[in-house]
């Protein structure tokens, strides 16, 4: 089923799903199953680094303007999430030279309360560097990424609010 959504038509994620790049420095996926939390941490430790951050959005009851939410349904262009993330630890890299991994994983699919939906994961020499890099990678995937959700509360359902036109990764936080 293909959608319009911001001016891009996106496909709406099916069961079973699984896009990912897995290399040496970086995991990025986009996936209906449960996102690995404990497995990225692991993954992302490395030697050099004395510093790994994860970040883990969860599915809340609540929304701007919405109480009772029970679930979110995620769908993605999901042709165009893996290089978007890619894009997202390269310029990552480009900002934090001396980053170690960096981990960028999201659910597509019906989501329950408490799910967890989205991972950053990086890993530094340093915690400065961990953490700034850990929030540009979420603020630059949330902006970047061609993925939507739909909430559905007590009383209704329909799109997530505070949605925006999808922007080039290298602009977030100002490269």
């Amino acid at each position: 089923m293909v959608r319009g959504c911001g001016g891009l038509a996106h496909v709406v994620a099916t069961m079973p799903m699984v896009r990912q790049q897995i290399g040496e420095h970086e995991w990025l996926e986009v996936t209906n199953d449960v996102l690995p939390v404990a497995a990225v941490y692991e993954w992302a430790v490395l030697p050099s680094c004395g510093a790994v951050v994860v970040f883990s959005g969860t599915v809340r009851d609540h929304a701007e303007g919405r109480t009772d939410v029970t679930h979110l349904t995620y769908e993605a262009y999901e042709e165009q999430v893996v290089p978007r993330f890619a894009e997202i630890a390269a310029a990552a890299r480009r900002r934090w030279p001396d980053i170690g991994r960096v981990a960028l994983l999201h659910r597509v699919g019906e989501l329950g309360l408490g799910d967890s939906s989205v991972l950053t994961v990086v890993s530094a020499p340093h915690r400065p560097e961990a953490f700034e890099a850990a929030r540009y990678a979420i603020d630059a995937l949330k902006q970047s990424a061609p993925i939507w959700k739909h909430e559905r509360w007590a009383s209704g359902a329909d799109w997530g609010t505070g949605a925006s036109d999808v922007v080039d990764a290298a602009s977030v936080g100002g490269e």
